[in-house]
């Protein structure tokens, strides 16, 4: 009888490291449902009545001088040093490595680009509507407060809302949107909860924001993801072009890369003769022009006029220029006489 080996949560946990072999088909994305729109709409107008709140130095700004005055970071200083650490979570630069890191394993491991691009356009959102906002209204902080009571606006500060509690919303809440199921969207959207709330507190305690700059903030992360669905069919087009002008680079690096084959020889020369001392054959349809033209180089033939005829008669060629030099030889010397 076969047995299988039950896979234990170790080897569960590598599977999922485990690059997919291509693109998963069923990656949810989400829409604008009526049920975000809803959503959108209610934390815009909590936004509004904020700054409302504020420009008119109601209630809110009251309760903003309490907290300061009462000065938490004195109530309870054994916590000062874990909370100098945990505001860090709010930081946008260490959060923005954190968690491009792991969004581009994800991009990595699911062949898309969809994960880094929503970072990217969550980012870019966050630094235009949260910067507008901080240098449009000029709120300075409770440390360099001038007048008391007074709401501090547009005084050249860059505190309202709070960046620290907008980034941790978007940062981490980024997670949660681009979560692969429901149930881990739910968890990941509690956790993102949870971390944003206690950095917001976190700036309270330090005395760096007032509580209206925090609940400005979470307002102004929180409409930067239900928004994002209105940005993924520009991210889609992103992605589409992004990829075939790799793919097109790919292809001419490709090309280049591979060498040409070599062009055969105008002229083929003979091969090596074979062992037993016979030469080689010569390829079929190979030139002769070679050979032959050895051939009348080395012995050329003769033409007919420069030989001699042969005639009945004998032959037509002139006696050779010793002939008379062999007859003089043989009659006899005639003396020579003098006078």
């Amino acid at each position: 009888m076969r047995t299988e080996r039950n896979l234990t949560r170790l080897d569960r946990l590598f599977a999922r490291l485990d690059r997919e072999p291509e693109r998963p088909a069923g990656l949810e994305v989400p829409s604008m449902s009526p049920h975000r729109i809803v959503l959108f709409g209610s934390t815009l107008v909590f936004y509004l009545l904020i700054v409302v709140a504020v420009i008119n130095t109601s209630w809110l700004v009251r309760l903003d001088w309490q907290l300061m005055f009462f000065r938490p970071y004195q109530q309870w200083p054994e916590v000062h040093a874990f909370i100098d650490y945990y505001v860090v979570l709010g930081q946008r630069g260490p959060t923005a490595v954190m968690v491009a890191a792991w969004l581009g394993w994800r991009s990595w491991r699911q062949h898309t680009l969809r994960p880094l691009l929503m970072l990217g356009t969550s980012l870019l959102l966050l630094n235009l509507t949260v910067g507008a906002a901080k240098l449009s209204m000029g709120r300075l902080g409770p440390h360099y407060a001038t007048v008391i009571g007074s709401n501090e606006m547009w005084r050249t500060g860059d505190i309202f809302p709070s960046g620290h509690t907008a980034n941790a919303v978007v940062t981490w809440g980024i997670l949660a949107y681009l979560a692969s199921s429901a149930r881990t969207r739910r968890y990941l959207s509690a956790l993102s909860a949870v971390v944003s709330l206690g950095v917001g507190l976190s700036t309270v305690y330090l005395g760096t924001h007032w509580l209206s700059d925090v609940l400005l903030g979470w307002a102004a992360g929180l409409l930067i993801l239900l928004a994002l669905p209105w940005f993924e069919p520009l991210v889609t087009r992103i992605e589409a072009r992004v990829l075939a002008e790799r793919d097109r680079l790919l292809r001419r690096f490709r090309d280049t890369s591979a060498a040409p084959a070599p062009a055969p020889p105008l002229f083929p020369q003979p091969g090596p003769a074979a062992d037993d001392g016979t030469p080689a054959r010569e390829p079929v349809g190979a030139a002769r022009t070679s050979r032959t033209t050895g051939h009348f180089t080395q012995r050329g033939h003769l033409v007919r006029a420069e030989r001699a005829p042969v005639t009945p008669a004998g032959s037509r060629r002139p006696a050779h220029a010793d002939s008379s030099t062999r007859v003089s030889h043989s009659t006899p010397a005639s003396p020579v006489t003098g006078g």
